[in-house]
């Protein structure tokens, strides 16, 4: 019989283990999101209790099960177009600074989950496209990254089941970029596709690969980190960017106490960061 029973000093060497491989931070209680996350693995790997599982996950030569709790501990759900600000403001502020540009218009999304952002990225930058011919002439590169393997096997399949469409994609833009796949499910048609690319980072690795971008999209990340880590991250971030460009955090998330490395730009609605 399975025991999703977990005993707080494993809760807290688990905590510290989390903290340490992925900058995630759990509160004191949290046992229940650790227990309705690691469950499903108790089968999967033929574990009696929960605290074995966690036991056996402390151990690094466990590597198959040390990769598959930090993706079930990092794989969260998400929107498409998810607040909408963001990508109308770059519809009708930041693409047409960027349209003449000689050099391509490179995105990253630093936490690309299982896809949404990035392709709602393309989506509408295609938009922008369609409504002025000859904009971005160079090309545009968008690069979704996520610490999930699983999560970015998703992201290029880029199949997506009736849920999943339902949140926050509306009927004209569902027809318009996608068709049928397979099982019944739809997939994002090839003219978006082609425009993402996909990449494993830890963002609490080095961004050095990752190149210079005219936008980075790190929205709903910094919520889990501890305010050391995220003035790290920011300081990453800052650094991949290009003179004058900027940073888009999620609608609850803030610069403040993290960096003086950026101007807030206050829109209507919506804030975006701006690389001093």
């Amino acid at each position: 019989m399975l025991t999703k029973q977990l005993d707080d000093k494993s809760y807290h060497q688990f905590r510290t283990f989390l903290e340490q491989q992925c900058g995630i931070v759990l509160g004191e209680s949290k046992q229940y999101l650790v227990k309705s996350r690691l469950a499903p693995l108790m089968i999967k790997f033929d574990v009696p209790s929960l605290s074995d599982l966690v036991a056996q996950t402390l151990n690094p030569v466990k590597r198959q099960l040390r990769a598959a709790v930090i993706d079930a501990m990092t794989t969260n759900e998400t929107l498409w177009f998810r607040d909408e600000y963001p990508f109308e403001l770059l519809k009708k502020r930041l693409l047409p600074e960027f349209k003449g540009q000689r050099t391509p218009l490179k995105i990253w999304s630093a936490a690309s989950s299982s896809g949404q952002e990035p392709y709602s990225i393309a989506m509408a930058i295609y938009e922008y496209q369609q409504s002025n011919p000859g904009a971005f002439a160079a090309g545009v590169q968008i690069i979704g990254t996520d610490i999930s393997n699983t999560m970015l096997e998703h992201c290029k399949y880029a199949h997506y089941d009736s849920l999943s469409l339902s949140r926050g994609l509306s009927l004209e833009r569902k027809k318009k970029f996608f068709e049928a796949g397979d099982n019944g499910m739809l997939k994002v048609k090839d003219v978006i596709k082609k425009m993402v690319s996909f990449r494993q980072l830890n963002l609490l690795n080095s961004y050095s690969l990752m190149g210079r971008f005219d936008l980075v999209f790190c929205r709903n990340v910094l919520i889990y980190f501890s305010p050391e880590i995220k003035k790290q991250i920011i300081s990453q971030i800052h650094g991949t960017l290009n003179n004058d460009r900027y940073l888009f955090l999620g609608a609850s998330e803030s610069l403040a106490g993290i960096s003086q490395d950026f101007n807030m730009i206050r829109c209507n609605p919506g804030i975006v960061y701006q690389k001093k």
